[in-house]
């Protein structure tokens, strides 16, 4: 990017993107709210800036899919990864088109067979619907009834008729659990689940259906994109790059460094933490945060993390052509000493920093958005901020 009035509304329009921290909104995003979840303004930005039409977008550790949706919607094409189940299940259910014939039976569901489901109805099934190991703690006094609901609901996506309408339907209740479970101070009502389920049926079917007619404008028909269930450092021995495609671009947020970041689990009852997000989706688990996150927090030098980081990114330039961007939002448990690590690690991996003609990196740091209530407790802490890098593979 030369010094041109050009660059500098690519840098205004970059550092705006990356600055923007107005609620989630828009296309599919509000489906289901993965933790640290990316900016769709900066993704957008990042796309505009960095890319064409047609071309392959990558993000290698997806998340809830902001990256794959932004990159439909704007007619590149799009390839995502992450070895956390539970992401791949909601970025497809975020990306998958919806056909009548699933939106009218999804309907039909929502708003006559779940407020016929009560906490009253008898059946043998209800303990075949329940996996012990994925709903442990949802014994507890709050979580204990929606439970048993949670039972019967999955028991009723028997009567919808396609794979697609039952994922999307396990998607609206993992939505809806959430909202109802996961660090909520007081408990919520079975008639307040029963409407919400309803409501939010209708409002992400109508964002789907929104959503699959702008990727079918731009794309000229439906398209799916690819979703690796994997580790990033295995994306070349995955389609399309083991028969030798190459990525235009990355735009990602990776594990942040030392930062307690639950992934996989809700809090309930007082900050217990359940795994019941894998039996709402059907997901695997049975894997702990430091899986998901690279390494343990209590590894005071995270030599596991930037361990791992750096074999993920050795692959992530592997799939890359020469002097494609890598966009990435990032934060750290002690700023002053992992940062430098992390740009070291980019540097080993083939990569160098972006910067201004002034020889300034482009960075741009900001305030987390959406911090949950008991993160907030803490006040301001080093994991609170995060910083935009910029890369261009070498």
């Amino acid at each position: 990017m030369a010094q041109t009035s050009e660059f500098r509304e690519h840098l205004s329009a970059l550092r705006a993107g990356a600055l923007d921290a107005s609620p989630v909104v828009g296309l599919t995003h509000c489906h289901y709210k993965y933790p640290a979840r990316f900016s769709p303004a900066y993704v957008s930005a990042v796309l505009e800036t960095f890319s064409s039409p047609g071309d392959v977008v990558l993000d290698p550790y997806m998340g809830g899919g902001t990256t794959i949706v932004e990159a439909m919607a704007a007619g590149r094409e799009a390839i995502g990864c992450d070895l956390n189940s539970l992401a791949v299940f909601v970025a497809r259910a975020k990306t998958q088109p919806i056909s009548t014939r699933d939106a009218v039976e999804i309907r039909t569901w929502a708003s006559t067979v779940i407020p016929g489901l009560n906490y009253r109805i008898k059946s043998d099934r209800i303990a075949e619907a329940i996996c012990a190991d994925r709903a442990r703690n949802m014994h507890l006094p709050s979580a204990r009834p929606l439970k048993k609901f949670l039972a019967l609901a999955l028991l009723s996506l028997e009567e919808l008729s396609s794979e697609e309408a039952r994922l999307f339907a396990r998607c609206v209740l993992l939505n809806v659990s959430q909202w109802a479970l996961n660090g909520k101070k007081t408990s919520v009502s079975l008639a307040s689940f029963r409407e919400r389920v309803t409501q939010c049926a209708q409002e992400m079917l109508k964002a789907s259906i929104s959503f699959q007619a702008a990727v079918e404008e731009q794309h000229g028909g439906r398209y799916l994109p690819r979703l690796i269930h994997d580790s990033a450092a295995n994306l070349q021995f995955h389609s399309p790059f083991k028969s030798g495609r190459k990525a235009d671009l990355v735009v990602t947020s990776p594990p942040y460094p030392g930062v307690h970041m639950l992934y996989h689990r809700w809090q309930v009852d007082g900050r217990r933490e359940t795994p019941a997000p894998y039996w709402i989706a059907d997901c695997l688990d049975g894997k702990g945060e430091a899986f998901y996150t690279f390494g343990s927090r209590k590894d005071p030098d995270s030599e596991q993390y930037f361990s791992q980081s750096l074999a993920t990114l050795r692959a992530i330039r592997s799939v890359m052509k020469k002097g494609a961007v890598m966009a990435q939002m990032i934060a750290f448990s002690r700023p002053e000493t992992q940062l430098k690590r992390y740009l070291r690690n980019m540097d080993e991996a083939g990569f160098e920093e972006l910067r201004r003609p002034t020889g300034r990196a482009i960075r741009s740091w900001r305030s987390v958005p959406g911090r949950s209530w008991h993160a907030n407790l803490k006040g301001h802490t080093h994991s609170a901020r995060e910083v935009a890098l910029l890369h261009r593979a070498v």
